[in-house]
């Protein structure tokens, strides 16, 4: 059987997807941005005039957004972004915990901010 993939235009950029079954009902092109250091530049950049400009800080799930976040805050001159981790890390102080679901993961997931990122943008403005 021939593979299928969709053709993905994003930011001056054109990408070939393969579709991936998850399901017998559901199909997704994959995408995995990490390491394409083309559309994260672009793509960031043009997020970047869209984004409020009273925006304070651009927050991420851990791991394929990391990437984008970075650049995205990087081009609105923000010094910090933040990233809400699949785990408790050592060094994370009074973790808060929320669940998720995600198209590619099976099953719920748990994100983890730490307390001093909480206090850091509580009653901030975060993309």
């Amino acid at each position: 059987m021939a593979k299928r993939y969709y053709e993905l235009h994003v930011s001056g950029c054109t990408r070939h997807l393969p579709v991936l079954n998850i399901s017998d009902k559901v199909a997704i092109a994959g995408f995995v941005i990490l390491g394409d250091v083309e559309i994260v530049e672009n793509t960031a950049r043009d997020l970047a005039a869209k984004v409020p400009k009273d925006c304070e800080y651009v927050m991420t799930a851990e791991t394929k957004g990391i990437p984008l976040a970075a650049e995205l805050a990087r081009n609105l001159g923000q010094k910090t972004y933040l990233v809400a981790r699949k785990s408790v890390k050592a060094y994370m102080d009074d973790p808060i915990c929320v669940e998720d679901e995600s198209i590619t993961t099976m099953g719920k997931q748990k994100l983890y901010l730490s307390a001093s990122d909480v206090a850091l943008i509580r009653g901030k403005k975060v993309l």
